[in-house]
Parts: C-alpha cells; structure tokens; sequence
C-alpha cells in the first residue's frame, strides 16, 4: 500500500503553514485539493500559497488552469494519482492538502466516475441555465430529484449542483446514493488523515480578518483585472467566495461594504459546511488547537511522529 497523508481542515484554520512544515519533515510534496486556487491569476481572492510560504516545497495543481477552463472532480482525480506516482517515485511522500472534501474523499477511497459519468452536452445546458434563470433555480432542480443532494450542497456552489444533476441524468442513480456506496469502500492507500480545527468563534474572527488582509493586498484590483482580461462573470471560476461579490460591487451591485460583509458571511457559512463534511467522513482525526495550547511545534511533531509510526509498522509486516 502506498503512503499518503491528508491535511484538511475549514478555511483560515492554518494549512498552508502545517503542511508546509510537515513536507519538510516527512520528505513530501503538496498535492493540493483548492478548487479555486489551481487558476492562475486567481491569488488574493483564494489566499493562494505564494513561493516564500511554499518554502521550497513543491506544490501541484496550483495555478494550472486559466479561469475558463474546466476544474471538475475528473480532473481532479485524474491529476492527484498522477502526481502521487511522481512524488512516490522520487522516493518522497505526497500530501493532499485542502479543503475541498468531495475531492479529497474521490482520491482517498478510489470513488469511481467512469467516461460515461461525464456528459459535457448535458453539463454545457445546465450552465446555461445557470446563467439564465440563476443558482436558486439550478438548486431547486436538484432538489427535485435528490433532495439528500440539495441539503449538502450549497446553492451557491454551481459546480457541484450542476455534477449531481448531469449524473442523474446520465444514469438514473442519485449521486447521493452513489456517494454513500464509494464511501463504505476501503482506501487502496496506507494513509492518514487529520483535519484541523479550533474554537468557532476564534475560526471567524481569523475568517473576518483574512477577507480584511485580501481587500488590502488588492482583492478588487484583482477582479477588475480578471474582468478587463475577458473573463465573464458567469465563469465558474468567478463564482467563487470573494470573486462573485466583487463582481456585485463592481457593478454597482452593492457597496464595498456590503461586499466585504458578504464576503465575511459566506465564508463563515462555508467553513461551517466543510466541517460538517469532515465530521461525516470516517478515519478523520480532528487535530485540535486547543488541545495543544495553539503551539504548532507540538501539533507538528503529534503528526509526524504518528505518521513515523504509520510507516514503521508497515515496514515490520
């Protein structure tokens, strides 16, 4: 079985910094499961690593698509297992960091999604009708046929919507259903997996001042750019917490304001969504800040030793 370790956690709970450091412990390299920050020019609304916090580790699927191309739980999968191979061969350890739950489950358990599963005529009139008629009307389509489906997923988040619904029509199975059964398979990987988590109320307050940190370091510059690039507005891409609402402002929409307090929100509402979904998984250790006075010296040398002795039974079998 070939290693793998997973670091998750909400968003602005500290990533970045942990994986970073536990790659440089273990001998690793940074597979990443962000779904906004793998488009290029797309850095201050997603909090992208930069170079001086990559520190020398090598990272993938970070700024290798340009916002109109399509970033879909295929690719995702397609290109994790083939960065996996090439970091094992080096004779290092790849480790997935992110937030994404979906991907994240579809690369740890296998889940399978064959060709026929992808329909881009189907996928290409649902964004259509996004485009149309709006995320609450493509939400309760949804709704209507898998109502399980519409509960955990977020109006907002176009991309999955539009998935769940193209692969009813394609098969006739509920993609929660589907779901449910690649859940219950064992990962065909030696793994571990930790999601990182603190108080609530203190995940907001960091949550508030990132968004405040991403206006300063040019978050609506940013938007403007992307927009005199050609980028539409409807681009998935551009649905994302921070791009959309800029948008708004942009066009006179709302105030700035209004914008970063919708920012703030919808942030919130979504690592409170994450969190839920990482509860739902199993094998998921919740690391805890509290639990180590928030000395990340401590939750380090917790993970690397526990990945040390991971390793060490495997090679005693």
């Amino acid at each position: 079985m070939k290693p793998l370790i997973i670091l998750t956690g909400p968003t602005a709970v500290g990533k970045t910094d942990l994986s970073v450091k536990l790659a440089k412990s273990v001998n690793g390299e940074i597979i990443s499961a962000d779904s906004i920050q793998v488009y290029k020019y797309m850095d201050v609304g997603s909090a992208k690593v930069t170079d001086r916090e990559m520190d020398g580790v090598k990272h993938y699927l970070i700024d290798e698509l340009y916002p109109d191309e399509e970033f879909n739980i295929f690719y995702f999968k397609e290109k994790a297992k083939q960065y996996m191979e090439e970091i094992l061969s080096k004779g290092k350890i790849p480790i997935v960091s992110g937030g994404t739950g979906f991907y994240i489950q579809s690369l740890l358990y296998d889940v399978e999604f064959s060709i026929e599963d992808n329909n881009k005529e189907i996928r290409n009139n649902l964004e259509k009708i996004y485009e149309e008629k709006g995320a609450a009307y493509l939400h309760n389509m949804l709704s209507e046929i898998d109502e399980e489906s519409a509960a955990a997923i977020h109006e907002n988040n176009i991309k999955r919507v539009i998935r769940a619904i193209e692969y009813f029509r394609i098969t006739g199975e509920k993609i929660s259903e589907h779901n449910k059964r690649e859940s219950n398979k064992n990962s065909p990987y030696l793994f571990k997996y930790y999601c990182l988590n603190m108080d609530r109320k203190l995940l907001y307050e960091r949550i508030n001042k990132r968004v405040d940190i991403m206006i300063e370091n040019g978050l609506v510059e940013e938007v403007k750019k992307l927009l005199n690039m050609g980028y539409s507005k409807n681009l998935i891409s551009m649905q994302g917490i921070g791009y959309k609402e800029i948008v708004s402002y942009l066009q006179n929409e709302m105030t700035l304001d209004e914008a970063i307090d919708t920012i703030k929100q919808e942030t919130r509402r979504f690592a409170k969504r994450q969190l839920t979904w990482f509860r739902r998984e199993k094998n998921v250790e919740f690391i805890n800040y509290e639990d180590y006075e928030f000395d990340k010296k401590r939750i380090l040398e917790y993970m690397i030793n526990d990945i040390n002795k991971m390793l060490e039974e495997k090679s005693n079998e």
